[in-house]
């Protein structure tokens, strides 16, 4: 088993609109551990729903930092608005409320 889990993530090529993930590790020994193939089981939904079945991949933190930094060089970003890119969403909203206030003809500067 492998101690040093990578999860990365690279555009195909760039002619096409997709995304490889590679998983592999290393021993410490001088091997290599690659993912080759993952597997899908297919069930009723109903089955799906009410067993308990493991998690298909569990990750560290660091190796969910190490995808999403690969992701965000792949030119995927947030959709949400959250983090900072949401924060940075939120104060250009704010900086354009104030300049609608700001400028307004009725509003004068105080000197």
């Amino acid at each position: 088993m492998t101690n040093d889990l990578h999860l990365r993530a690279k555009r195909a090529s760039t002619y096409r609109q997709t995304i490889e993930l590679d998983l592999y590790g290393y021993d410490g020994k001088g091997n290599v551990s690659i993912c080759k193939y993952a597997t899908m089981e297919t069930m009723p939904e109903d089955d799906a729903n009410n067993s308990l079945h493991p998690p298909f991949l569990t990750i560290t933190p660091a190796m969910a930092q190490e995808l999403m930094d690969d992701l965000w060089q792949c030119g995927l970003r947030p959709s949400e608005g959250s983090g900072s890119a949401g924060s940075l969403a939120a104060t250009e909203r704010h900086l354009h409320d104030m300049r609608a206030l700001v400028f307004r003809n009725d509003v004068k500067a105080k000197p």
